[in-house]
């Protein structure tokens, strides 16, 4: 899956993440600057240095501008799309402050659904 002197894009950009990353620019996080930012996947660079891609549940999903989807994009680049399948962390019970990662329920249809839309790893 790596090529050769490439890397694999872990862009986390859950909807907290991603508005608190445009929020230290001073942009808005909504459905059209999140995908504005997302747009930029096929950019000169992902193709010379990227391999992989992982997406989030609303990324791959999304269209660009001209409404190709976001993973025909990064295919374009010869990069892999790929997903990320947790659900994010929820507080664990009877540990303060501690928190576990979500995501074995559904787990199976959500892999159904994402190798439907495109993607090629988790």
């Amino acid at each position: 899956m790596v090529t050769p002197e490439k890397g694999i894009l872990a862009p986390d950009e859950s909807g907290g993440t991603i508005a608190k990353r445009f929020a230290g620019i001073g942009v808005v996080s909504t459905d059209q600057t999140r995908r504005d930012y997302r747009d930029c996947s096929a950019a000169d660079a992902i193709k010379q240095h990227i391999s992989g891609i992982i997406l989030y549940d609303e990324t791959i999903r999304q269209t660009a501008s001209d409404r190709t989807p976001l993973v025909k994009m990064i295919e374009s680049t010869d990069a892999i799309p790929g997903v990320k399948v947790n659900l994010g962390a929820t507080p664990l019970a009877n540990f303060s402050g501690k928190t576990i990662t979500e995501g074995l329920d559904g787990l199976r249809d959500r892999l159904t659904d994402y190798y439907r839309l495109g993607a090629q790893f988790a």
